[in-house]
């Protein structure tokens, strides 16, 4: 079954690719923003609804796993922070931070799915390739919390900046890269028959 593209003008042709990233990146945002609703100020335990129906459990569930495994890298690399039950990294001048749902990394998986999802190109390719997008932005996820977990044992002052620009961004920037690449390396170009029949 094929999706009826929209037309678009001939000026913009040339960036309906990037045009449908970038609407498929806002929607799928403010569907998240809008419908996925928890608080954010309360501990890891805190309800988190969808449609008023209660989704919490793969949320606590991901914020536990993904404490735990930002905790085995920073004691393997020698730090001296503790982990609490409640997802508090603690160190002994008194800095700690808390890993609580929104830091699962699940939102900005989703988002990444409904992108690939919505792009040309083959499911037959999209079955290996989306796991793999979806196991990148897991892995820079685990690399954010880590890395911020580690600098604010001497620069507290850091925090807001790594969590609210820095990285917020970069995951953004992360999701194109791999939209590109596979656009660009995995889909191809159009075959010269579609590019034909487009023209005329």
């Amino acid at each position: 079954m094929k999706i009826p593209q929209i037309k678009l003008p001939k000026k913009l042709e040339p960036y309906r690719g990037v045009i449908l990233f970038a609407v498929v990146l806002m929607i799928s945002n403010f569907f998240w923003k809008y419908d996925v609703i928890g608080d954010e100020a309360k501990d890891v335990d805190s309800m988190v609804t969808f449609w008023e129906m209660n989704i919490s459990a793969p949320f606590i569930w991901m914020a536990h796993h993904v404490s735990s495994v930002c905790y085995s890298i920073l004691h393997y690399l020698n730090s001296a922070v503790s982990l609490n039950p409640q997802n508090i990294f603690h160190y002994s001048n008194g800095n700690s931070v808390q890993i609580i749902w929104a830091c699962t990394g699940l939102k900005q998986m989703y988002i990444c799915f409904c992108i690939m999802a919505f792009s040309r190109g083959s499911w037959t390719k999209k079955l290996w390739y989306v796991p793999l997008t979806l196991f990148v932005v897991y892995s820079f996820n685990i690399f954010r919390i880590a890395f911020i977990v580690a600098c604010i044992e001497n620069h507290p002052h850091w925090f807001h900046f790594l969590h609210l620009y820095a990285f917020k961004y970069s995951f953004y920037g992360i999701i194109f890269l791999m939209w590109v690449f596979w656009e660009e390396k995995i889909v191809g170009k159009k075959p010269a028959v579609e590019l034909v029949e487009s023209k005329s």
